[in-house]
């Protein structure tokens, strides 16, 4: 495994950090089913799991998909879900 430390991997492991965090709030603060959800789309983010996907199942998602997928998780935390209206 790669020991280096670049932007991509900074920024992915700050994402899922993110996610785990808003996965948690939902968890407690909202209801258990998107905080579930948020908490396993967080392990999409953690470089292992990456290298993980490549070695098991030949395969890896690509950085584009990560970043929309990234785009719709934050919009729909801020815009529709309950969480986003605790935090106004």
């Amino acid at each position: 495994m790669d020991k280096t430390l670049n932007i991509g991997s900074t920024f992915a492991w700050a994402f899922a950090v993110v996610l785990l965090v808003i996965g948690v709030l939902n968890l407690f603060l909202v209801h258990p089913v998107p905080g579930i959800i948020h908490l396993l789309l967080s392990f999409v983010y953690v470089p292992p799991a990456n290298a993980l996907l490549k070695k098991r199942f030949g395969f890896t998602i690509p950085i584009a998909v990560k970043i929309m997928l990234g785009i719709v998780i934050i919009w729909f935390t801020l815009g529709v879900s309950d969480l986003g209206d605790m935090i106004d």
